[in-house]
């Protein structure tokens, strides 16, 4: 019941739902075990999370330094502008970032494995996130890259999304998180 696109990064995956569309609605299935263990993604999820947030939220770079989590993500309202960056240390793409558009209109979901820091900017004015992780949260393991790092230079495209650096918001936590040099030093 899914498509699966490999990305420029491995183990992090688009997955593309079939949507049955019809005068009611739609139909998908949006997790099935066994359609995911035939695509290679071999993960027990233990817990869901639903995220909403408005225009210019950024959230991220965030991973837990041990309990590390892999995530499923879908957008169900509105759009997101989605990053993960490999911290896998023994990878050939370590350090490098992969970017996807998610939203209520494409249903597509992406799958990011343990050992990335994940993070998005919120395009639309309200936005539904829905997410599985691999492991839970542990609020004492969680840690971060700050989103705008200059070594990892990730493109957000806000000139394409018309949102100006200004008008981001983000937690105050966020706002505070090392750079990737500083990642590298600590762990």
């Amino acid at each position: 019941m899914f498509d699966i696109l490999k990305t420029n990064i491995n183990g992090v995956y688009i997955l593309k739902p079939k949507v049955f569309k019809d005068n009611r609605g739609f139909f998908m299935e949006s997790w099935n075990k066994k359609d995911f263990f035939n695509i290679g993604i071999k993960k027990d999820f233990v817990q869901d999370n639903h995220v909403q947030s408005k225009k210019g939220v950024l959230r991220g770079l965030h991973f837990q330094t041990k309990h590390k989590q892999g995530k499923l993500i879908r957008c169900i309202n509105g759009k997101i502008y989605d990053i993960s960056v490999d911290l896998r240390k023994n990878s050939k793409t370590f350090g490098k970032y992969f970017s996807v558009l998610l939203s209520d209109k494409n249903k597509n979901m992406l799958y990011i494995p343990e050992e990335f820091a994940h993070g998005y900017l919120v395009l639309s004015d309200k936005t539904e996130i829905l997410y599985k992780t691999t492991d839970y949260y542990y609020p004492e393991y969680e840690s971060g890259i700050i989103w705008n790092d200059k070594t990892l230079n990730i493109n957000w495209n806000l000139d394409k999304y018309k949102i100006k650096k200004s008008e981001l918001i983000l937690s105050s936590k966020d706002q505070k998180l090392p750079d990737f040099n500083e990642y590298l030093k600590i762990y």
